[in-house]
């Protein structure tokens, strides 16, 4: 993965090698900026030649690829058809946390509801005259649109970005449950012509889907049990005998079936296709393109189609980030097997002083301060215990407490408990994201 590279008035030149970055550091040339992504600025340089490099987005409900490539263009000596090679230079994955927000939401609407049911004075509606603005996101869904503006942005800080690349997908959510729809079918419903119990009998051909029995009276199942929280919708009923019905009981499926993979694969296949994150791509795309926009740089915008056509010719394994390279138009890929970076949104913590039990209640309470001992949790440290249980190097983020002993989240590894203040080094404040390495793609 390449290293980003500032000059000595901080302005971003071309991403190095981490062989030349080494070297740069090791001769007092250059110091450290960040670990990660890993950035160095130079003591002796002002400027130098740049080449054109495009941010190409891979948008997603809950990961969006980011690829850092650099473009090259060269006419064809016999055609003379212009060519477009793009070389990838960093790739990363951020993944992030809408699903977090909306819990807490929630969460929050149904404290706020039983406060406001117990035997109070009575308080009169406001939310009649509310209105929300013209292009208003829901929070879950506004926290991607920011948090990829503010890669880009970050990106555009630390290399000399020229334009950028997003696909812009659009779902079909119709087509994605029938395939075959097609004409007035689209102004009708799932349940056009049908009871629901009609509907379920053809969909699921008049048998119980979890033995396959024939001929014996059926009921209406909740796949996902409603006391884990599943819903009345079509999509997540089906139909079982009664011997079934009462021994899944509110089992998830996955455990009732666990022994029989083939018919919980086709269980899964006949139910409606989950569209919540359709719907979440769906309603973002259209926004994101207009902030990119908002940049100032030239955004190149592409379908999906063109991304797996790209995708499939030049024989690239699927993940985020090489889709996200293979965005727009590309006709070839040169060195793409790099290590990809993992970024997960945190947040920065919360307001909050007091932990909350089940039912809203206040549960201990926290301290004023987030920092302690000169750190706070998400710090990333360098913790060299010399002596004692522990002994070791240890590198990671870090949760702090008031006492000074901290844990240290290793990525991949169990969380290191009982290491004091006094062997800890800052390395990179928290910024809301935590960070792992993928390695390089076969």
């Amino acid at each position: 993965m390449s290293v980003f590279v500032l000059d000595k008035r901080k302005q971003p030149l071309m991403p190095c090698s981490q062989k030349r970055a080494r070297k740069l550091l090791d001769a007092g040339r250059a110091v450290v900026v960040r670990v990660v992504p890993f950035t160095i600025r130079l003591k002796d340089r002002v400027g130098g030649v740049m080449q054109p490099l495009q941010v190409k987005l891979d948008p997603g409900s809950k990961t969006t690829g980011i690829a850092l490539v650099r473009v090259q263009d060269e006419a064809d000596p016999e055609s003379g058809e212009l060519r477009r090679t793009v070389h990838p230079l960093w790739l990363g994955h951020l993944q992030h946390r809408g699903a977090v927000i909306r819990d807490a939401l929630q969460a929050r609407s149904a404290m706020r509801r039983r406060r406001r049911g117990q035997n109070l004075r009575h308080r009169a509606p406001r939310f009649d005259n509310r209105t929300k603005p013209e292009g208003w996101l829901a929070p879950s869904l506004r926290h991607r649109l920011e948090t990829t503006l503010s890669w880009v942005q970050r990106l555009r800080r630390w290399t000399p970005v020229s334009a950028l690349a997003v696909e812009r997908v659009k779902f079909d959510m119709q087509a994605m449950q029938n395939p075959e729809i097609a004409g007035v079918a689209y102004q009708q419903g799932t349940l056009h012509g049908y009871t629901v119990r009609e509907y379920l009998l053809e969909k699921f051909k008049r048998q119980c889907v979890y033995c396959g029995a024939l001929g014996v009276p059926l009921q209406v199942e909740h796949v996902k049990p409603r006391a884990r929280g599943g819903s009345d919708r079509v999509s997540n009923l089906a139909l079982a005998c009664q011997p079934c019905n009462q021994k899944k009981d509110a089992l998830p499926v996955e455990v009732f079936l666990a022994k029989q993979p083939e018919r919980l694969a086709k269980l899964k296949k006949q139910l409606k296709t989950p569209l919540h994150d359709a719907a979440a791509v769906n309603s973002t795309r259209n926004a994101l393109v207009a902030v990119l926009k908002a940049t100032g740089l030239p955004v190149e915008t592409s379908d999906g189609g063109r991304t797996k056509y790209n995708r499939r010719t030049l024989a690239i394994p699927k993940t985020h980030a090489l889709d996200a390279a293979c965005v727009g138009w590309v006709d070839a890929i040169g060195h793409w097997q790099k290590p990809v970076l993992e970024i997960k949104a945190t947040g920065r913590g919360r307001y909050q002083r007091t932990r909350l039990d089940s039912s809203g209640f206040p549960q201990g309470y926290l301290t004023r301060s987030k920092r302690h001992h000169g750190f706070q949790t998400g710090d990333r440290v360098r913790a060299e215990v010399p002596n004692g249980k522990k002994t070791g190097c240890y590198c990671g983020r870090v949760a702090v407490r008031a006492s000074g002993s901290f844990n240290i989240q290793i990525a991949g590894q169990p969380a290191v408990q009982g290491i004091s203040h006094r062997h800890c080094r800052l390395l990179q404040r928290a910024d809301g994201y935590g960070y792992s390495f993928q390695p390089k793609a076969a």
